[in-house]
């Protein structure tokens, strides 16, 4: 081979070369926006859950219930997994504590019998308790209320009230929980205040995206 055509040759392989690095260049932008939006990142369980969770939590909330938030929210309890068990003895997709299964089922009596090892209980269950422990808080709009009513669900409604009144006591808007009513600590174990506090940030404020860009309806914390 002449010294031209070995030139050729070389010229040749460095733009195929060239080209095969455009290609996967194009290929990484054209997946970017279903990476950014972290739909890969959803349990591949997830889907078959969808339609009961947006039925059951619209019987219960009207056609505007945040569904997206909800199924934020059984993702970090559970991945979509009806058959957890936490080391606490929580139960099912929607991890209720046998005790909380219970009270939801006596004071909610169409629920039907507890049984939160059924999805389909547990997903009714869980769209009613979110709803009671909304009408118990109050927040300047539904991002901090939201996220009072997830803390409520991860550690009781009392504690809530509480950490309000030692926020105000302490000069902060009790009417807003990012930045204010959440720094506070009324009294928990600093484990279960850290716990406590890291539930709404997780499912709010990095899950519920992930969820509306899916198409799984309204959140609580849109932008």
């Amino acid at each position: 081979m002449t010294l031209d055509g070995l030139s050729e040759r070389v010229i040749f392989l460095w733009r195929v070369a060239a080209l095969g690095v455009l290609a996967v260049l194009f290929l990484v932008l054209a997946l970017m926006p279903r990476f950014a939006c972290g739909a890969e990142l959803i349990p591949r369980d997830a889907e078959q859950y969808h339609r009961d969770l947006v039925r059951e939590a619209r019987l219960i909330w009207g056609l505007a219930a945040p569904t997206a938030a909800m199924a934020a929210q059984l993702d970090q309890e559970s991945r979509f997994n009806p058959s957890a068990v936490s080391p606490a003895g929580a139960l099912g997709i929607a991890q209720f504590m046998p005790a909380t299964a219970k009270w939801i089922a006596g004071a909610y009596p169409a629920l039907g019998p507890s049984d939160p090892r059924n999805p389909r209980w547990a997903l009714r269950a869980l769209a009613q308790y979110d709803k009671f422990l909304w009408d118990q808080v109050n927040a300047a709009d539904d991002c901090h209320r939201g996220a009072k009513m997830l803390s409520a669900y991860n550690g009781g409604s009392g504690w809530v009230t509480r950490d309000e009144a030692l926020a105000a006591q302490k000069g902060l808007r009790r009417e807003l929980w990012w930045g204010n009513v959440e720094t506070v600590n009324a009294g928990r174990s600093a484990a279960a205040w850290a716990e406590n506090r890291a539930y709404p940030r997780g499912i709010l404020l990095l899950r519920e995206a992930r969820y509306i860009a899916a198409g799984w309806g309204r959140g609580l914390c849109e932008l």
